[in-house]
């Protein structure tokens, strides 16, 4: 009796098998929507560039004890997105925090509320090709129990999937002695 070889058998019915399964087998959709496993957004708030800088300043600021809307937070990011923020070491060198929106609401939530944190855009670089834009959005700080100004620049990459703008991360670093920001920064090119 003569055997055939196990490899040359699978290969013989393998490939008729996957070209019928091809022929039978729906189509895949043509458009391949951004899966959303956050609260729904207002139409508003992600209706364009300016509309989701403007809600996701917003939405971090208020006075002492004001709860933030969390959700409406939730609702500008993209499912997995990200907020960096730079941090300073002892030893002079760099580090960063990469944290999903919801590590930010547990880990900056309450202390914002207890400071009564407001924060607000007072210059912006941006840049768009297609679906995609950044934008270098010069942030103003200021908290109810001190009265430092904190400043810095955001690092922000957002995406138009068709139907709204999304956050896809905010990377960002705080202006400090050894660290001024660039007049450059300081006015709006758009």
């Amino acid at each position: 009796m003569r055997t055939v070889p196990t490899l040359l058998v699978v290969t013989l019915f393998a490939a008729p098998m996957a070209a019928l399964d091809a022929q039978t087998s729906p189509a895949p959709p043509a458009v391949m929507p951004v899966i959303v496993t956050s609260p729904r957004a207002d139409a508003a708030d992600v209706a364009s560039i300016d509309a989701i800088i403007a809600a996701l300043y917003d939405v971090i600021s208020g006075g002492v004890g004001q709860a933030r809307n969390w959700n409406r937070m939730r609702s500008l990011f993209i499912p997995g997105g990200k907020l960096m923020p730079t941090v300073p070491r002892p030893d002079s060198s760099i580090g960063m925090r990469v944290l999903s929106v919801n590590d930010y609401i547990a880990v900056s939530g309450p202390q914002l509320e207890r400071v009564g944190f407001r924060e607000r855009e007072i210059a912006r670089r941006a840049e768009q090709f297609g679906h995609i834009a950044h934008v270098w959005s010069t942030y103003e700080g200021k908290t109810a129990t001190d009265s430092t100004t904190i400043r810095g620049i955001n690092s922000i990459q957002l995406l138009n999937d068709g139907k709204r703008w999304w956050v896809v991360s905010v990377f960002w670093e705080a202006e400090r002695a050894n660290l001024p920001l660039p007049p450059k920064y300081l006015r709006t090119e758009q």
